[in-house]
C-alpha cells in the first residue's frame, strides 16, 4: 500500500463478534481432536490386522498339522481303514484321537473314512455285543473322561458330516435300517448305537451335542429329507434319523438324566417342532414325545418362554408355514393322548393352555370356508401382506382342536374345582388360575377358529357354563374382581378381570339359549335358575355400562410380540373390550327376548342407572358415545327415552323434507268402497322422496260425491287407519292370523294374488308411512314377523307364536326316550295351503333320510326354520324393502319386537281419560270447571273401551293415542263451545270435530243423558267427513 500521509495506526475491529485468538484456539482444539481420533483408528486397525493375521496363521498351522496327522493316519490304518481292528477303538489306540482331530465334513476322503469307521463300530458291536468294552477296555472308570471326550467328538463329527452333505444324501436320510449300506444310514445308525440311553456316557454326549446346537443342524437335515419325500408319508418303519431324535429328546435334565439345560432357542421345541407336519414323517417320534414326562417338560419349557415373551422361533420356511403355526399344529396333535391319561397334571394343562393361547393369538383368523384376500388383508408400513396359512396346516390345527380336545382340557382344568361354595366364599388360587387359563385359551380360539365347530361341545359336553357362572357370581357378590388382574396374566395394564370370563361365558351361554326350549328355561330353570339369570342381567348391565359409557376406550401398554406374526393385530385388551361389548350386548338382548315371552324380572332391570337428560341429549347426535350405546345396547336406555329419540329423529327428517319441498304435495282421490285398490295404484307410483312428503286425501263416498272435509292432516290420519285395516285384513289373503289373532304373511299369498309380492312392498311402505307420520294403527303382528323387520333369524322358541301344537310335537320328539327311528319320520315337511298339499325336503335327499336319535335336534331346528323363516322369506323381504324406504334400520334396531309392536299400535290398555283431561285446552267460553265439561268427562269415562277408541278416532282421526301420552298430541286436544246461545237449535246439533286440529265442537247440553246420547250417535254414525 502507498503511504497515506497519516502516521497513526488504526485499530482493526473484527465484526464477527469474537477475537481472532479465540477463533484460532477453537480451530486448534478441533484439529487436535481429529488427529487423536485418526491415531486411535490407526491403532484399532493395526490391532485388528494383527488379530486377523494371528488367527489366519493359527488356522494355517492347524491345517498343516491336520494334513500331517491325516497322512500319518493313512500310513498306519490305510485310506479305507483296511488296517483297523477291534483294538484300534480302545483307550490306548491313536486311531480315534487322530480321526477326530483331522476329520473335516467338507473333505470327501474324510467323509469316506468316517463312514467306514462307523460301519466298523457297528460290526464290532454286533460281534461282541459290548459297546463299553470296545471303547473303554476293561476299566471304564479310569478311562471314562477320555472315552466321553472321544465319543462326543465322534458323534458331533457324524452329525456335521450328515448336515454338510445333506443335499447329496437326501435320498438316504429316511431309509430304514434294513438298507444299511447307504452312507447316511451308517452314520445315523452309529449315532443310535453311541447315544443309547443305557450307556454310561449317553447323558454327557447328548449334553455336549445340544450345547453345540445340533437340533438346528437336524432341522435343516429334516427339511432336506422332506423335500425328497414328494408329499409321501412315513412307510411305517422307523428310520435311523427318527431313532437318533428319539434318543436325544428324552434327555431333558430330569432324573435319571444329568444333562444340563440348553438354551430354549436351540432346543427340540423350537427347532424341530416348528417343522410342518413333523409327525407325518416321524410317527414313532410322536409316540415318544407324547409320553407324559416329555410332553410335560417341553410344554413347560415353552410356557416359560411365553410368560417371558422370549422370541425364540427360527426363520419361517415359507410364508404359508410360519413357525408359530407349525409348532401349534404339532403340539396339538400330541396333546390329546397326554390329556386323556388319568395322571395328567393340572400344571401341565395350565402350561398347555398358556402355550396354545399364545400361538393361536398369532394366527390369522381361520374361516369355515375359503376366504378371499381383500383390502382388509393388506397393511401399510414395514410389514408385508398378512400371512395366509397353508390349507393343510389350517386343517391340521382345526382338526386338532376338536370336541375331544376341548372336553379333555376343560375337564383337567376344572376337575379339581368344587361346585359347592358358600355365597361368601371367594375363589381360591387354583380356581382363579384354571378360569384364567381356560378363558384366555377359549377367547383366542373364538377369534381364530370357526365357532360352529366348538360352541355346542362347550355348551353341552363340558362344565364350562356352571363353573364360570359360579366363579363370576361369587366374585361379583364378594367384590373380588379388583384383586384378580394379577392372576389374569393374559390381560395387561389395568384392565378389569371380568373381561376374560365374560368374553367366554356370554357366547357359550347365548348358544345354549338358542337350543333350550321354553319348558327347560322357564319351568326346569335350565341352564341357570331364574334367580341366577336376574343376577347375570345385573352383571352384564353393569359391565356394558362400564365398557360403553364410563370407560369406552382401551389404554394399550406394552404388549406381547412374536416373530413372524402379523403386525396389525389390535392390542389384546382393546380387542377383548370390543368383543365383550358385542357378546354381552347380544346375550342381554336375548335375555330380554326371553323376558318378553314370559316375564321373570322387571323390564327396568335391563336399564342402566346412569341414563339422564344429558345422556339423552347426546344420544341424538351421531358420533357421540351415547349414540354408539343406542346402536349397540339400546336396552340400557328406558323405552320412553328411546321413543323420544325416535320421534325427534322422525321430526328432524320431516322438517328437512318440508324445507326442500314446500309446494310438492301429493293429492289422492280415494273411493271409500275401493280404498285398497285406489291407495295401491296411487301410492305405488310415488318415489321414495314423495313418500316422505305431505300427502293429502279427498274421500269419495259410495254415491261418487266428494266428502266435504278439507284435509289439514286429520283426513289423512283417517285414511291411514282405514287403509291399514283393509290391507291387513285376513279376508284379503295377504296375511293370516294365529289362534291369538296375531298377523303374519300368508305363505300361500301367491295362490290368491298374482302380484302378491308387489302388494307386500306396498304394505311395507304403508306401515312405514304411518310410523313416519306418528300415526298409530291397530295391527297386531306376531313376534316372529316383527323380527323380520329387524332382519333377525327366528329359532325354535319363536314357534309357539305361530303353531303351538307343532311346537309341542317337536318338544315331544326332543325329549323322546325311545328309538325315534321307529316313528318313521323323514327330513320332509308337508305344506297345506288352501287344500293343496305339497311336500318339501328339509335337506337334499331328505325323503330318504330317516330321523334318528342322533339327528333329531337337527330335524327339529330345520322344521322350525322352515315354518318361521323359509316359508315367508319372499313376502318378508319385499315387505321389508317397502318398509325401509321411510324407516331406517338403525331406528328400528333401537327396539325389540315387543317394543316395536308398541311403536306401531300403541298400548293395548284402556284409554287414559285422566291423562287426556290433564292435557286438554278449552275455547269458546269453556274451561276446566264448566258444568258441561264436567259432564263430558264423566260420560267419556263411562264409555266402553271400544267407544272410547271411536271417540278418539272421531276427534283426532286415529283410534290410538300418542305412545308417550296425550302430552305429545300435536296440537293438544281442544274442546270448543258450539253455538253462541243456548237455543233449541243449538242443543239439537250433534258434536262435530276438526281432526286436523284435534278439536271437538261440543254444544252446551243441559243434561248428562243428552250429552251421552248425542256423543254416542256422532261417533258411531260413520258418516265420514260429511258430518263436519
Amino acid at each position: 500500500m502507498f503511504f497515506s500521509g497519516d502516521p497513526t495506526t488504526r485499530k482493526r475491529v473484527d465484526l464477527g463478534g469474537r477475537s481472532s485468538k479465540e477463533r484460532d484456539r477453537q480451530k486448534l482444539l478441533e484439529q487436535t481432536r481429529l488427529e487423536r481420533n485418526r491415531r486411535l483408528w490407526l491403532r484399532q486397525q493395526n490391532s485388528a490386522a494383527l488379530k486377523i493375521q494371528k488367527y489366519f496363521r493359527g488356522r494355517k498351522v492347524v491345517e498343516i498339522e491336520r494334513s500331517k496327522v491325516r497322512e500319518q493316519f493313512y500310513q498306519t490304518y490305510g485310506k479305507h481303514c483296511q488296517n483297523v481292528d477291534r483294538h484300534c477303538f480302545g483307550p490306548d489306540s491313536e486311531f480315534l484321537r487322530q480321526l477326530i482331530f483331522f476329520v473335516n465334513a467338507r473333505n470327501i476322503n474324510d467323509f469316506s473314512i468316517l463312514v467306514e469307521t462307523c460301519r466298523l463300530i457297528q460290526h464290532l458291536v454286533q460281534d461282541s455285543g459290548d459297546v463299553v468294552g470296545l471303547f473303554a477296555g476293561m476299566d471304564y472308570l479310569s478311562n471314562h473322561s477320555l472315552v466321553v471326550y472321544r465319543l462326543r467328538r465322534l458323534s458331533f463329527a457324524c452329525i456335521q458330516a450328515i448336515h454338510y452333505n445333506r443335499n447329496h444324501l437326501k435320498a438316504q436320510l429316511l431309509i430304514t435300517g434294513e438298507e444299511s449300506s447307504a452312507s447316511a444310514t451308517i452314520l445315523l445308525q452309529a449315532l443310535v448305537l453311541l447315544l443309547d440311553p443305557k450307556l454310561p456316557w449317553a447323558c454327557k454326549t447328548v449334553g455336549y451335542l445340544m450345547q453345540r446346537n445340533v437340533f438346528s443342524l437336524f432341522r435343516e437335515v429334516i427339511l432336506t429329507a422332506k423335500e425328497n419325500m414328494d408329499g409321501k408319508g412315513s412307510s411305517g418303519e422307523v428310520s435311523a434319523l427318527e431313532h437318533v431324535l428319539a434318543c436325544m429328546i428324552s434327555h431333558v435334565g430330569q432324573s435319571p438324566c444329568i444333562c444340563s439345560n440348553v438354551d430354549p432357542q436351540w432346543s427340540f421345541s423350537f427347532q424341530i417342532l416348528t417343522i410342518p407336519f413333523l409327525w407325518q414323517t416321524f410317527p414313532y417320534l410322536k409316540e415318544v414325545f407324547a409320553s407324559r414326562s416329555l410332553i410335560q417338560y417341553y410344554t413347560n419349557q415353552m410356557a416359560l418362554c411365553v410368560q417371558n415373551h422370549v422370541n425364540v422361533l427360527p426363520t419361517n420356511i415359507l410364508n404359508e408355514f410360519p413357525g408359530y403355526a407349525c409348532i401349534l399344529g404339532n403340539i396339538l396333535e400330541t396333546t390329546s393322548a397326554a390329556l386323556s391319561q388319568p395322571d395328567c397334571s393340572f400344571e401341565m394343562a395350565l402350561d398347555l393352555a398358556a402355550v396354545t393361547t399364545f400361538l393361536l393369538e398369532a394366527l390369522p383368523p381361520i374361516k369355515s370356508s375359503s376366504r378371499e384376500i381383500g383390502e382388509d388383508d393388506m397393511i401399510v408400513g414395514d410389514e408385508c401382506v398378512e400371512i395366509i396359512l397353508d390349507d393343510n396346516l389350517q386343517q391340521q390345527i382345526t382338526n386338532a382342536i376338536d370336541s375331544r380336545f376341548l372336553v379333555q382340557l376343560t375337564n383337567v382344568l376344572f376337575g379339581g374345582i368344587s361346585m359347592v361354595h358358600g355365597s361368601h366364599d371367594g375363589p381360591d388360587d387354583k380356581e382363579v388360575a384354571a378360569v384364567a387359563a381356560a378363558c384366555a385359551f377359549l377367547h383366542v380360539t373364538f377369534n381364530t377358529l370357526p365357532l360352529e365347530r366348538i360352541m355346542t361341545v362347550l355348551a353341552y359336553r363340558t362344565e364350562l357354563v356352571p363353573v364360570l357362572w359360579n366363579f363370576m357370581k361369587r366374585c361379583h357378590q364378594n367384590q373380588k374382581w379388583s384383586s384378580l388382574p394379577e392372576s389374569f396374566s393374559y390381560l395387561v395394564g389395568d384392565a378389569p378381570a371380568w373381561l376374560l370370563p365374560l368374553s367366554v361365558f356370554c357366547p357359550v351361554y347365548k348358544h345354549m339359549l338358542m337350543i333350550v326350549d321354553n319348558e327347560e328355561f322357564y319351568e326346569q330353570e335350565k341352564p341357570l335358575s331364574s334367580k341366577d339369570v336376574r343376577c347375570l342381567i345385573v352383571i352384564l348391565r353393569q359391565a356394558l355400562w362400564q365398557l360403553l359409557w364410563v370407560n369406552p376406550s382401551a389404554h394399550p401398554s406394552s404388549g406381547k410380540s412374536i416373530s413372524n406374526t402379523s403386525g396389525h393385530k389390535r392390542h389384546p385388551v382393546e380387542a377383548i373390550q370390543s368383543r365383550v361389548g358385542t357378546v354381552a350386548s347380544e346375550l342381554l338382548s336375548q335375555l330380554q327376548d326371553w323376558n318378553n315371552r314370559r316375564q321373570f324380572t322387571p323390564p327396568s332391570d335391563f336399564h342402566a342407572d346412569g341414563v339422564n337428560d344429558y345422556f339423552i341429549s347426546q344420544a341424538v347426535m351421531e358420533g357421540t358415545k351415547a349414540h354408539d350405546i343406542l346402536k349397540q345396547a339400546p336396552f340400557l336406555i328406558p323405552f320412553t327415552s328411546r321413543v323420544k329419540i325416535f320421534t325427534s329423529q322422525l321430526a328432524s327428517v320431516r322438517q328437512r323434507q318440508e324445507a326442500h319441498g314446500v309446494f310438492t304435495r301429493n293429492r289422492f282421490r280415494i273411493r271409500r268402497d275401493h280404498i285398497l285398490e285406489d291407495a295401491y295404484n296411487q301410492m305405488s307410483a310415488l318415489s321414495e322422496e314423495d313418500l316422505r312428503g305431505l300427502i293429502r286425501v279427498m274421500f269419495v263416498n259410495e254415491f261418487g260425491v266428494e266428502e266435504a272435509g278439507i284435509d289439514g292432516g286429520g283426513i289423512f290420519k283417517d285414511f291411514m287407519e282405514n287403509i291399514t285395516r283393509a290391507a291387513f285384513d285376513v279376508q284379503y289373503g295377504l296375511f293370516k292370523e294365529t289362534a291369538d289373532h296375531l298377523l303374519y304373511p300368508n305363505p300361500g299369498s301367491g295362490l290368491i294374488h298374482e302380484q302378491h309380492l308387489q302388494f307386500f312392498h306396498f304394505l311395507g311402505s304403508l306401515l312405514a308411512k304411518a310410523m313416519f307420520e306418528g300415526i298409530l294403527v291397530d295391527i297386531p303382528f306376531t313376534t316372529f314377523f316383527l323380527s323380520k323387520l329387524k332382519q333377525k333369524y327366528n329359532y325354535l322358541n319363536d314357534l309357539p307364536s305361530l303353531d303351538p301344537e307343532l311346537y309341542r310335537h317337536l318338544i315331544f320328539l326332543k325329549h323322546y326316550k325311545g328309538d325315534i327311528s321307529e316313528l318313521e319320520l323323514y327330513f320332509v315337511i308337508v305344506n297345506n295351503e288352501y287344500g293343496e298339499q305339497t311336500e318339501e325336503e328339509l335337506l337334499p335327499g331328505g325323503k330318504n333320510i330317516r330321523v334318528t336319535n342322533e339327528n333329531v335336534i337337527t330335524f327339529i331346528h330345520l322344521v322350525s326354520n322352515h315354518r318361521l323363516n323359509f316359508q315367508i322369506r319372499q313376502q318378508s323381504t319385499h315387505f321389508l324393502r317397502g318398509f325401509q324406504q321411510l324407516i331406517r334400520k338403525e331406528w328400528i334396531d333401537m327396539f325389540n319386537e315387543h317394543e316395536l309392536q308398541l311403536l306401531i299400535s300403541g298400548s293395548l290398555d284402556s284409554l287414559d281419560v285422566d291423562d287426556l283431561r290433564h292435557n286438554t285446552n278449552y275455547a269458546g267460553g269453556y274451561h276446566g270447571e264448566h258444568y258441561v265439561i264436567e259432564m263430558f268427562w264423566e260420560v267419556l269415562k263411562s264409555f266402553s273401551l271400544e267407544n272410547q277408541k271411536k271417540f278418539l278416532k272421531f276427534v283426532t282421526g286415529c283410534s290410538r293415542g300418542p305412545l308417550l301420552g296425550f302430552k305429545y298430541l300435536e296440537p293438544l286436544f281442544c274442546i270448543q263451545r258450539a253455538g253462541s246461545s243456548v237455543s233449541e237449535e243449538t242443543l239439537n246439533r250433534l258434536p262435530t270435530s276438526a281432526t286436523c286440529m284435534n278439536l271437538l265442537k261440543l254444544p252446551p247440553y243441559r243434561s248428562k243423558e243428552q250429552l251421552e246420547t248425542k256423543l254416542l250417535y256422532a261417533i258411531n254414525a260413520d258418516a265420514g267427513f260429511d258430518l263436519s
